[in-house]
């Protein structure tokens, strides 16, 4: 099939795709997540990962999706061997599972901007009722429902009209508001302290495998590596496009942002609270929502002694939460579509077809917020075995030959050497193989239940989950990648 659409411009693809990066997990999840191992401690393995894991395989994504012009199940069976579609299948797996309950969390973003805009949550009294109030109604499905319906419609205009167009105002707008934020954030009297523990690190805290183990799986929810995401929009680049410097733009612009973020909801928190009720107030609520849905709301009707202003603050930061969801849900919402298409649907039944799934599979954790602690769970680690898959790929095609041919081809500005032969044939599998197998030891070791497929959050229900996905594709290997290569 003759690839007919592309990005305008390299602006526009590299917009697009740091709309991919830049989501939720740059606000909702990477504050929180620095709360709970470490504060300052957890910067350290997370700048490693980003440089030794992240970099590799966005690169390794953009040179894949660019060569073979297909979705993930295809690229892979053309890169590894057909025998392996199966991998690819799995990596889209993943991330259509992420983009069930990622659309219910975009949907209680637009649910605050909309409560913060109208002036109803600085009339709440009780943050933790409010929230309790709102996740045991009807209104996370509804909101949910919209945020699948927002996609789909904008995922139907195509590359240019749609992802570009909407993707060239979403990405600018979540930036400036956030520079908004971070100007107001360490301003604030106190902020100084929140800066100490976002940049302080404890040492000791770096020998517990949790903290490595987050530190890895934030940088995969982080940047978008390892999810096919960016393999999947690197299909829709002009051949001339360069594969090095738009995955340094990437990677590195991302974390800049997660840092931005960091810094502004720290020095908030800090400024009206202290390290302990940090570090509660993150592990507080339902899916560890306490620090962004429900003790944030109530620094920003302190942030002055206007509640106007305050009114505009959260209603800025609810709308940066909600514009970094949408960027990123769209790029989940297009590579379901784009595996069917490869399959052969065109994409007006491709789109209805995943966004009716997206309806339906989003009910339970729109619903149960246990659902969706679980499904963070499994899926999230997953994304470490997603990542080693398309690193399994490239040693099957040949890392020098890949680097060589691949990456350093046609529309190359900067000629990448042999160091990332290291990284990706060496490097990147080693760190997914001993960190599962050290979270592995360690929930064997601690956790006298670890087998328990029905626990919220160990490694047993990682590991059905995982099993059954795996078994299942496997077994529809062939077919997948036939119909995919219309063979």
């Amino acid at each position: 099939m003759k690839q007919e659409e592309f990005f305008s411009s390299r602006w526009a693809l590299i917009i697009a795709t740091l709309g991919i990066a830049v989501g939720t997990g740059n606000i909702w999840r990477f504050s929180r997540v620095v709360a709970q191992n470490g504060g300052g401690s957890f910067l350290i393995p997370w700048v490693i990962f980003l440089l030794l894991w992240s970099i590799p395989l966005i690169i390794a994504e953009f040179a894949i999706g660019k060569h073979t012009r297909l979705g993930p199940i295809g690229a892979i069976s053309k890169t590894a061997g057909k025998q392996f579609g199966w991998m690819g299948a799995f990596i889209v797996f993943v991330s259509t599972s992420i983009m069930f309950y990622y659309s219910v969390v975009t949907g209680w973003c637009l649910r605050y901007f909309y409560s913060a805009i109208s002036g109803e949550l600085f009339q709440v009294r009780n943050h933790l009722e409010y929230w309790n109030s709102f996740s045991s109604s009807a209104l996370p499905f509804l909101f949910h429902f919209l945020a699948i319906l927002l996609c789909g419609i904008v995922i139907f205009r195509g590359v240019t009209k749609g992802i570009e167009k909407v993707n060239k105002i979403l990405v600018p707008s979540l930036i400036t508001i956030l520079l908004l934020l971070l100007i107001r954030a360490v301003t604030l009297p106190n902020a100084v302290e929140g800066l100490k523990y976002f940049f302080t690190p404890d040492l000791s805290a770096l020998l517990d495998y949790k903290v490595w183990l987050n530190a890895l799986t934030q940088n995969a929810w982080d940047t978008g590596a390892g999810w096919g995401l960016i393999m999947t929009y690197a299909i829709y680049m002009k051949k001339k496009e360069d594969i090095s410097i738009n995955a340094a733009l990437i990677g590195f612009g991302n974390n800049s942002i997660s840092l931005i973020a960091g810094i502004t909801i720290f020095s908030t928190v800090f400024a009206l609270s202290s390290t302990e009720a940090m570090i509660e107030i993150s592990k507080s609520g339902p899916a560890n929502t306490g620090l962004t849905f429900i003790y944030l709301p109530l620094l920003f009707s302190k942030m002055s002694a206007s509640n106007s202003i305050n009114a505009i603050f959260a209603s800025l930061f609810f709308l940066a939460l909600f514009f970094a969801a949408v960027s990123s849900l769209l790029s989940m919402v297009e590579l379901a579509t784009r595996t069917l298409i490869d399959f052969g649907l065109i994409r007006k039944k491709a789109i209805i077809f995943v966004c009716g799934a997206g309806i339906i599979f989003g009910f339970p954790s729109a619903f149960d917020v246990n659902v969706l602690i679980n499904q963070d769970w499994v899926w999230g680690v997953g994304l470490i075995l997603s990542g080693a898959f398309i690193s399994f790929s490239i040693i099957r095609f040949g890392v020098d030959k890949f680097r060589t041919e691949v990456i350093n081809g046609f529309g190359s500005d900067i000629k990448i050497g042999k160091w990332y032969n290291v990284l990706i044939g060496i490097v990147v599998p080693v760190q997914a193989i001993l960190l599962i197998i050290w979270w592995l030891v360690s929930s064997i070791t601690w956790d006298a239940e670890w087998w328990n497929p029905f626990h919220l959050e160990n490694a047993g229900t990682v590991l059905f989950q995982w099993g059954v996905a795996i078994i299942v594709l496997f077994a529809l290997n062939k077919k997948m990648v036939s119909k995919t290569l219309q063979e």
